[in-house]
């Protein structure tokens, strides 16, 4: 051990201190092995997310023309007094036949005057119906007893999902209709933040561009399921096939990909991703450093009841490589060779990032954000880190609510 080591590297305690690692075989190898395997695993993964993207852009335009669809559009609500004017001046512009269409205002307990004035659009719209979750599920609350609820009036063959503090497209609910060609059971669609010129909605504009990115890609490759419940739709028939919520009902999150898994699981070539600029919906991202935290950590929650172990191990795999860059970080202070690698991780992950990105970026019309990216990467790593280690073993507030996460999740 000592030849391998050098003479330069002297035990303190039970480590070794390395004086000279320029030289050091141990010192290489410590820093040289851990960080070619991260990186070549991580390029693997950002190379086929690449391709996934452009799989995905073939589906651009719409398959079908089935704007003879009843459709059901289902928005949760919960203190959303601010919000609901302009979702109902978007839900009200919509390019698709009103006597076609309904849509349920689902009232989750709220404790401001998001009730009265949902009630209002109810009297003056013969297509808007409002339900509250307090009254059918006495026994609690939540987002998914929200959806249960309008599922249950829903007159609708498909289900269209999306949240109180969106806009929408004039065409998105002809895209989603058109998504459900024959055989087609759950559609995912894209999302995008509104963006500020600050730090804090760039930075957040740009990791959920990345995640929107992903999430067209896996989906578009069947690699794995990843949708966002502010856009989504699925048939209510697949909804009542698989039971619904049951099994994932425990669980505060997780409305829209817990729920994608289980109709994957029953119809395997049933998922589809909708890659078209007329089905993307707008939304606010969380305006303070804190809602933000909040929001990355009620996310991050719900890895640990992920029944589709490959986006698991996806992830796992990225938050590990972030682990290993901060470990570098610390230990580039002391070692040459660990600021070497440290350096060379950074760079090709912001190369690797920025190819897989940059189309992205053009489809949602953000790249002048861009530039911001090589320079937020400490900002991302750190939130990575604590984000899931949080989203994993701490608790997180939303809605006004404090969410213990349940120990154990039926497998149903």
């Amino acid at each position: 051990m000592g030849k391998f080591m050098g003479n330069h590297c002297e035990k303190v305690g039970k480590t070794f201190l390395c004086k000279a690692d320029r030289s050091c075989l141990f010192c290489r190898m410590l820093w040289l092995i851990p960080s070619l395997v991260f990186l070549g695993a991580y390029l693997g993964i950002l190379a086929v997310y690449r391709y996934g993207w452009h799989v995905a852009g073939k589906n651009d335009g719409p398959s079908a023309n089935n704007r003879n669809i009843f459709l059901s559009v289902i928005v949760p609500l919960r203190n959303e007094e601010n919000n609901l004017p302009q979702l109902m001046n978007s839900l009200f512009s919509q390019q698709y036949p009103a006597e076609l269409l309904e849509i349920i205002l689902v009232d989750d307990d709220s404790s401001d005057k998001t009730l009265l004035i949902a009630k209002q659009y109810q009297s003056s719209h013969p297509n808007v119906k409002v339900l509250e979750t307090v009254k059918v599920f006495p026994e609690g609350h939540g987002k998914k007893k929200a959806i249960e609820t309008g599922v249950a009036a829903a007159r609708g063959e498909v289900i269209v999902c999306t949240d109180a503090d969106c806009l929408h497209q004039p065409g998105w609910l002809r895209q989603m209709a058109d998504a459900f060609s024959e055989g087609v059971h759950f559609v995912a669609a894209p999302v995008v933040f509104e963006t500020e010129s600050n730090l804090l909605s760039v930075f957040q504009t740009l990791d959920f561009m990345t995640l929107q990115g992903i999430t067209a890609a896996s989906v578009a490759l069947k690699l794995h399921t990843m949708c966002n419940g502010a856009n989504l739709a699925y048939s209510r028939n697949a909804f009542h096939k698989v039971g619904g919520f049951k099994g994932i009902d425990a669980l505060p999150t997780g409305d829209d990909m817990l729920l994608m898994y289980k109709i994957f699981k029953q119809y395997p070539y049933g998922i589809r991703y909708v890659r078209s600029f007329e089905s993307l919906v707008f939304t606010k991202a969380p305006s303070t450093w804190k809602d933000f935290f909040q929001q990355r950590i009620r996310w991050a929650s719900k890895a640990a009841y992920f029944h589709d172990k490959r986006i698991f191990w996806v992830l796992l795999l990225v938050y590990l490589f972030n682990v290993w860059l901060l470990v570098l970080a610390i230990a580039a202070i002391f070692s040459k060779q660990a600021l070497l690698w440290l350096v060379m991780c950074i760079s090709v992950k912001i190369v690797s990032e920025l190819i897989f990105l940059w189309p992205v970026a053009l489809f949602f019309r953000k790249t002048k954000w861009m530039v911001y990216f090589p320079f937020l990467q400490p900002v991302h790593i750190v939130y990575t880190i604590l984000a899931g280690w949080l989203g994993r073993f701490g608790s997180y507030k939303w809605k006004g609510r404090t969410v213990q996460k349940p120990s154990i999740l039926s497998k149903g």
